[in-house]
């Protein structure tokens, strides 16, 4: 298995929700960090949300492996944020023996 080529720089967002003093809150995305990744389109489909169907594409994401707790390490959680692109993580797993790259599996148009 040769190296994967990681030359996209997608921005790792992690969900932070604030108390707004009237017994809720807000939510907002922030940055943890920067990865470089490669990406793979694995196919589209489309979903049912709320009274919509909407398009979903799936990705594999290719990015240098980090230790578990790692604020580094992608979780299910997060996301991925290219530009205005922003992709949903579902699943994170090693990718080589060597464990010296993680394997993402994201969805780009989840709501």
């Amino acid at each position: 298995m040769s190296a994967p080529k990681l030359s996209r720089a997608l921005v790792l967002e992690e969900l932070v929700r604030v108390a707004d003093a009237m017994g809720g809150f807000t939510e907002s995305w922030v940055a943890k960090g920067t990865l470089w990744a490669s990406m793979d389109a694995l196919g589209a489909a489309e979903r049912m949300v709320g009274a919509r169907m909407l398009p979903v594409s799936k990705y594999r994401i290719i990015t240098r492996a980090a230790p578990f707790g790692a604020d580094s390490r992608p979780r299910p959680d997060q996301r991925f944020r290219e530009g205005s692109r922003s992709f949903n993580i579902l699943a994170v797993g090693e990718y080589d023996e060597a464990g010296l790259y993680l394997e993402i599996w994201a969805e780009e148009g989840r709501l």
